[in-house]
């Protein structure tokens, strides 16, 4: 992972539902049902990234909700996490294709870098459990998303017809080449590379 002073990436835990929920929802509020992300946790083949704001003071805690019986209790009985999250990946390990299934960054957070962060933190991780490309789905209409992936050398490779149930618009699949490939691990060594100058870079002028 890369070395940054203010922001972290690290896997998800149980303590962090919480604060991911809330960025699914305003990430994607038109999707529907939100992500089992208890389950998710616990399925072998799902891997999960969270990227921390070590700068930013602790979220508050949930209010206690009353059960019927009267009895103050929390709606998660799991401790939450006292890091802020400002966004998140998730990854499926199928046979032997990663397949990205979000990408999610707060709004306040959006434009600074971190879904770059995000995405190349988990084509690393892709790489590291033996997967041999990666893949995903993006809005045909989302260019800005498309050139990031395109950066990562991702090829439009086919056409999910009315995908998204929100307007029924199309979703791009997008797919790398081989990541095992010496041209491929190069490539990315190289954005790896100028990522962590352009952190260390904004970090160092405070941003």
């Amino acid at each position: 992972m890369l070395t940054l002073t203010r922001y972290m990436v690290r896997p998800m835990t149980d303590a962090d539902i919480v604060q991911v929920t809330q960025i699914e929802r305003e990430s994607f509020p038109t999707s529907w049902p939100q992500t089992a992300y208890r389950r998710e946790l616990s399925n072998n083949l799902a891997r999960y990234l969270v990227v921390i704001d070590r700068a930013h003071p602790p979220p508050p805690s949930e209010p206690r909700k009353r059960s019927l019986l009267g009895i103050l209790r929390r709606p998660d009985a799991t401790p939450q996490t006292d890091e802020y999250i400002v966004g998140y990946v998730g990854v499926w390990l199928l046979v032997d294709q990663a397949h990205i299934v979000a990408i999610a960054v707060r709004e306040p957070y959006r434009r600074r870098g971190l879904g770059e962060l995000l995405l190349s933190e988990a084509i690393e991780m892709a790489i590291e459990n033996q997967q041999e490309s990666v893949t995903l789905e993006v809005r045909r209409s989302n260019h800005g998303a498309q050139a990031l992936y395109e950066k990562y050398r991702f090829l439009k490779v086919g056409v999910r017809k009315r995908y998204y149930s929100d307007n029924h618009e199309d979703a791009i699949i997008m797919t790398t080449p081989p990541i095992q490939a010496e041209s491929y691990l190069e490539h990315l060594a190289y954005l790896r590379e100028q990522q962590q100058k352009r952190w260390a870079q904004r970090e160092a002028e405070g941003a």
